[in-house]
């Protein structure tokens, strides 16, 4: 084998016991073509562009060549799936090729997603169709680039063979980037089989690797719980203030990095509606938009039950530093919350009634059947211009009445503020994105590419999300919600 350059592999999580992981290589397919290469981000990464986009590197990113220096891995892990717990899942179709630290010392994950069963596949076929890993691409890019941690795409390939789902469609393998791909799950797989050195030795790894601080404090394992409270609060926030919908928080998708992973049947918000569902799966509406932060909660309660021999030896003990610790998230989350929504409202001071204030706007915009995040952004440009109230009215088509109770008192507290209006527009602007992957556009973009190969709506639907608070009016067709005719309800997970 030629060796392939620009992959310098720094691997940790290879380095701990074997019950962690299994150790294969990925499954072969027959004719791997590339489709993607994100050619910014392998640069971040200290990786060549040239040689991941060569006959040798697409072979890799498709599984076919193991680089030097990889050491092939699928994790370990368990997790709570809509409530209910599942000792083993794992890794059943994904396998860690290795570690990488890029050029501002983090280190980072890749990993294929799609590269063939593994021994966690419960008899799936490990495998991926194109649609979901062009999802996957699209959705995580426009994330990272409306400022939400998220795991990245580096490459997206199609494997000349066909997989089985509802009928054939097109397979393909996503090369996935993530700061690591250790889970809430991970924690649940070691917990349930009462393996506390696992868990320990897991714990170690995190600090070692996400939270350095925490090994400086008194009680590093309760200092670890509080910073992956502080990152899920933050997170979760940061998908509410953008209109985005997970659709499937269990917890093996709930990232103890703090990052955004697994766009399974994920999607934003057109018209705001606090209980918004997309998800095929989501019968119940467990993960509706406005049930994220109770879920993300909920999860860190069960990461909690997973640290509980480590946190003191006394059951009791442990119980309550747990608890103590759980009960900061709340406020957490409402903090950064509201700080966003004064953000997307342009008010940068602070007075008591601001929550109320947001809130009435988006009953209001629940009523109206106003577009979130058209709403948002349209404020902005009111704030420097009254005159362009009208516009934001005519997005409460269903009830203009409701936005014409609450102006006033927006124009009242705007009044407070020190700055000028167009100063304003622009800070809101830099709050307010104008495109977002619209679901009509994504299901356009995937139809395309699946069934005519044609990969230019996904191209320039990428060109428009990279730069989601610049208005460009060429793309203007990019911000409106679907036609009547192209909604999409539904969102599948693709497994």
């Amino acid at each position: 084998m030629d060796a392939l350059p620009g992959l310098p592999f720094d691997n940790s999580y290879a380095k701990l016991p074997e019950r962690f992981y299994a150790r294969l290589a990925p499954t072969p397919v027959a004719a791997p073509r590339l489709v993607k290469l994100n050619e910014a981000l392998a640069l971040r990464l200290g990786l060549d562009p040239q040689a991941l986009a060569s006959a040798e590197g697409v072979e890799m990113l498709a599984g076919n060549r193991v680089a030097p220096g990889s050491e092939p891995i699928a994790l370990a892990y368990a997790g709570h799936q809509f409530g209910n717990f599942v000792p083993q899942l794992g890794d059943g179709r994904a396998i860690l090729l290795g570690e990488v630290v890029d050029r501002d010392g983090r280190r980072r994950d890749i990993q294929l997603k799609g590269s063939g069963p593994t021994p966690f596949s419960r008899n799936g076929d490990g495998r991926a169709a194109v649609g979901p890993v062009l999802r996957e691409y699209i959705v995580s890019e426009a994330m990272a680039a409306l400022g939400v941690p998220t795991t990245r795409s580096l490459a997206a390939v199609t494997t000349g063979e066909p997989i089985w789902r509802d009928g054939e469609l097109p397979g393909a393998v996503l090369t996935r980037v993530a700061s690591s791909h250790v889970r809430v799950g991970t924690f649940q797989f070691f917990a349930a089989r009462r393996d506390t050195e696992a868990l320990r030795l897991l714990a170690e790894h995190v600090i070692a690797r996400h939270y350095p601080e925490a090994r400086e404090a008194a009680e590093p394992y309760r200092a670890l719980f509080e910073a992956v409270i502080a990152r899920q609060a933050s997170l979760v926030a940061q998908w509410l203030l953008v209109g985005f919908i997970h659709g499937v928080m269990n917890t093996d998708n709930c990232s103890i990095a703090g990052e955004t992973i697994d766009y399974g049947p994920c999607a934003f918000m057109d018209a705001y509606n606090p209980e918004t569902v997309f998800s095929s799966i989501d019968q119940q509406g467990r993960y509706a938009y406005a049930h994220q932060p109770g879920i993300a909660h909920w999860n860190l309660a069960r990461f909690g039950e997973t640290l509980l021999p480590l946190l003191a030896d006394d059951s009791d003990k442990a119980l309550a530093i747990a608890n103590e610790a759980l009960g900061t998230f709340r406020d957490r989350y409402v903090g950064a919350l509201t700080g966003g929504l004064r953000r997307k409202l342009g008010l940068f001071t602070e007075e008591a009634g601001d929550s109320a204030l947001a809130q009435d706007l988006l009953n209001a915009m629940t009523d109206g059947l106003a577009d979130f995040t058209l709403t948002f952004r349209r404020l902005g440009d009111a704030a420097a211009d009254p005159a362009a109230d009208a516009e934001v009215r005519r997005l409460f088509a269903n009830k203009p009445d409701s936005f014409d109770v609450w102006l006033p008192r927006w124009r009242e507290r705007l009044a407070r503020e020190p700055q000028d209006g167009a100063s304003r527009r622009a800070a809101m602007h830099a709050a307010n994105p104008l495109y977002i992957p619209r679901n009509h556009r994504v299901e356009l973009a995937l139809a395309a590419a699946a069934e005519r190969e044609d990969y230019g709506p996904f191209e320039e639907l990428l060109a428009v999300l990279a730069k989601p608070f610049e208005e460009r009016p060429e793309f203007a067709a990019y911000a409106e919600p679907a036609p009547a005719d192209q909604g999409v309800y539904r969102t599948f997970c693709g497994t």
